[in-house]
């Protein structure tokens, strides 16, 4: 496949706790065949990379393909007429989500959002805070009827995980569902309850 022929996912890293979330749903793009990440890191998302990963922000943007400042309203993404599959927000602050829902696209990470919407592709938002306020619900019910769909990282327990990278995985296998990206293992497939004599 050419490069021209890939697809091309949008990833943005916003300030909200769950860094994880993002970094791992780059490293799990990566190498598949087909596919190409392109991604913007805002500053608050690489103190929170920091502090939480120890991962400064040159590192997390080696795993993406294509990486953007936050500032630059000029990259190819902050046009419709680059060709992408979607775009997610993961983690996505409630600063994030405000401004999507307005369409205040003051960065690159919600320009691109708004491209995304406004162009009917794949928007994803990782919302990351609890709990909730009527403001963050309202955001939420306005990027849902423009077409986006909210996506609150919440534990999978019916699968008896046991672990924190269990958990994350199975919600970055999911995201990818959302972008038909195959994402090889992360997601343990319900195959229905077995019954109990």
């Amino acid at each position: 496949m050419t490069a021209a022929a890939k697809h091309r996912l949008v990833v943005a890293l916003t300030g909200a706790s769950g860094s994880l979330y993002g970094v791992r749903l780059l490293q799990a793009v990566r190498g598949i065949e087909g596919w190409e990440t392109h991604v913007v890191v805002s500053n608050a998302a690489a103190l929170n990379t920091q502090h939480e990963l120890g991962m400064s922000k040159k590192e997390v943007e080696a795993l993406a393909d294509v990486a953007y400042d936050h500032r630059d309203i000029g990259a190819a993404i902050a046009s419709g007429s680059y060709l992408t599959a979607g775009m997610v927000i993961v983690p996505c602050s409630m600063k994030t989500l405000a401004a999507v829902a307005h369409a205040y696209s003051d960065n690159l990470i919600t320009r691109a959002a708004d491209v995304a919407l406004k162009e009917r592709r794949r928007l994803v938002l990782v919302t990351r805070e609890t709990p909730l306020n009527l403001a963050h619900l309202r955001n939420m019910t306005a990027v849902t009827e423009m077409g986006g769909v909210i996506y609150p990282p919440v534990p999978a327990l019916y699968q008896a995980r046991t672990s924190i990278d269990d958990l994350v995985n199975h919600t970055v296998g999911r995201v990818l569902d959302l972008f038909g990206i195959e994402s090889r293992g992360l997601v343990e497939r319900w195959g229905g309850l077995t019954p109990t004599a």
